[in-house]
Order: C-alpha cells, then structure tokens, then sequence
C-alpha cells in the first residue's frame, strides 16, 4: 500500500522547447524515488539504497529529449494497445477482421508505430502517486474500439512501487498492457547486467520463431537455456548454441507463470539480484506471463545519464503481460476485452536488499 508520508511533486521535464509539453512526476517515500513522464506514462528513474545504504538510479534513462523522442521511446513507457507481437498485423474478433498498423517484418508490435508509448497523457495526482490516463478512438492503429486507459503508479518507504492498469471499451477489441523499463541492480551505466541472478516462476515458456512469433504451445523450460525456477545468472546461456536463443545468445522470450491466485491478487512473477550491491527486485504480477529481453540488439544508439551508450545487456526488461499473438491462438489466455468489461491489471516492483555472501 502507498504511504501517506509519499510526497508527490511534478514540473516540466524541460522548461523550453518541446520538454515544456511533458511533465515529470516524482514520487519519494523514504530512501526510494520515482519519477514518471507524461510521453508514454513512462517510468523513467527508480531509484534504491544498495546493502550499504548507498541509493542509485537503476533504470536506462536518458534526460535529452531528442533521445526520449527518437531511440529511447520503450525506455520505461507503458506499451500497447497491445503489448509484444502480433503475426500478420491481424486480428478477428467475432468473425470481423481488422487490419492494423504494421511495425515491419510483417507484424505489430507493441501496439504500432503511434503505441501508446508515443502519446502524450494527462496526469493527476493520487494519494502516494501519480494516475495517467489515455483515450485511444475507435480504429487507433487499426484496433476496433474507443479505449479510455488509466495507468497508476503508486511508492510506499517500503520499497514497493504499484503499478495499476485498467480500460473499458466501446467495442470488443484486444488489450494487452505492460511497462518496457529496463533495470540494472547495479546503478544505470555501470555495465552489463550478465552477472545478475534471475529466478522465475514459470515451468514453461512458448517457443518462438525467428521473429519471436510464438508457435502456439507450450514447452517445459526443465534442460533448457529457459530454467531459471532456482537463481541462475542471466549470462548462463549467453554463449550456449541453442536454436530458441534470440540475438548473440540472449533472451527475447516469453515465459508462462504458474497459476495465479484465485481472488486475483498479484503472486511473484520473478526475482532479480545483484550480488554485488545486494539490490533485489521482486516483481509480483496478476498477468499470466513475463517477456524477459535482455536488450540484445542494443548497439550504443542511447547515451544515458552517466554518459555512457547502452550496448548489449545494459538492462534487463520484465514485461508482465499476456503472451504474445495471443490473438492468434486459441490456447492462450484471451486478450479479448468486450463493452461492459472492465481491463484489470497490476503489477508490483517490490525493491530490497540481500546480505553478501559469505564463505
């Protein structure tokens, strides 16, 4: 729960040019800060006291705003209307197809070339946060449908930041909604994140093709570069051959979390360490599946805050969310969301600290 002694305060992110249109909200409950934009409903910095009580920034972030409109626009932004892939840039709802707007390779993903993660939001203040909220018209990249969206992001002094995802429609489309920060436990810039210990709570996870469409099944992650159900590191696979991996060895996929409680409260998704700080994010989720991306295909376009290009394994992103082209596979969970619906998601970012490991 957020705390009352979160203090919530917001200012232009940049008081001239463009920057003057989009705001920053801040959220600061004891040692834990979180700043959030109104481009994208983005979480742009989170930062945490390491074992030492040191506090770092742990997000990828950049504050110039050529980047945050160019490369940087998945830096922490809520991404949808539909979030991940979908194959042939299609979806049939009630035997009506509707073609969307295509992101190349023949697909959408993350909504299409003008997602969510471009848009402008208006915010307001809530007790221990901030609410952004959207309207997406009827035919927004071609989803059927008037969407209205509220994003809330709520800190508590307990290192627990909540983030609250809810829409209603006007017509029956499809939804699928998460957060694309990219975290390092070590601080933003300090190097890659290979050394960090992953669990996840998944048994199983859908194989993909060279595009990272799923087939449409499931497979056990057991003897695979995808067991992370007891801590591994993330550079465990990095220079293993294996068909599924994506990019030079790294991960792209989507992993199928155990069942969730039955009164739909958010249950652990994953567990994120950094034995070197003793940093620990555990994130908690209600969504029936996590995308991992383990920023691969990152070659130095971002500069971030310290200075310093993001290459490969930077960060790491836990997108909690439904699987991707679920649209397209009647197995999966469905993404449908009809009129008198009400989209309910939520997902916890819950920060700490571990002690060293002694001999």
């Amino acid at each position: 729960m957020a705390s009352e002694a979160t203090s919530v305060r917001h200012e232009p992110l940049d008081p001239s040019g463009a920057g003057a249109a989009i705001e920053r909200w801040t959220l600061t409950a004891g040692p834990y800060e979180a700043s959030v934009l109104t481009l994208g409903a983005t979480l742009h910095t989170l930062s945490a006291p390491d074992r030492s009580g040191r506090v770092e920034q742990l997000l990828l972030a950049t504050d110039e705003l050529a980047q945050i409109l160019g490369p940087a626009r998945h830096y922490g932004t809520v991404v949808g209307r539909y979030a991940n892939r979908i194959d042939r840039s299609s979806v049939t709802i009630d035997g009506a197809e509707h073609q969307l707007a295509s992101t190349g390779s023949g697909m959408t993903i993350h909504g299409g070339p003008d997602g969510f993660a471009h848009r402008m939001w208006a915010a307001e203040p809530v007790e221990g946060g901030v609410r952004l909220r959207l309207h997406s018209p009827d035919g927004d990249q071609g989803f059927p449908g008037a969407l209205d969206v509220t994003v809330t992001y709520t800190l508590d002094a307990a290192g627990e930041l909540v983030i609250d995802y809810r829409a209603v429609t006007a017509k029956p489309t499809v939804v699928n909604l998460t957060n694309h920060a990219y975290v390092n436990l070590a601080g933003e810039g300090s190097g890659d994140v290979l050394g960090h210990l992953l669990t996840l709570d998944a048994d199983e996870y859908t194989p993909a093709d060279e595009r990272q469409i799923p087939y449409g099944r499931t497979e056990p992650v057991a003897g695979t570069p995808f067991d992370f159900t007891v801590a591994a590191p993330i550079g465990k696979s990095v220079h293993d051959p294996h068909p599924q991996l994506a990019g030079p060895g790294g991960y792209d996929h989507n992993w199928v979390l155990r069942a969730r409680p039955a009164d739909g409260s958010p249950a652990r998704a994953a567990l994120l360490e950094d034995p070197v700080s003793g940093r620990t994010l555990e994130v908690l989720t209600t969504e029936p599946g996590i995308q991992v991306y383990t920023a691969n295909k990152f070659q130095g376009a971002v500069t971030g805050a310290r200075g310093v290009p993001y290459g490969p394994f930077a960060g790491i992103a836990l997108e909690t969310q439904h699987f991707p082209d679920s649209p397209h596979h009647p197995a999966f969970p469905s993404t449908v969301l009809r009129p008198g619906e009400e989209f309910r998601s939520t997902t916890v970012l819950r920060l700490g600290t571990n002690r060293p490991v002694t001999a």
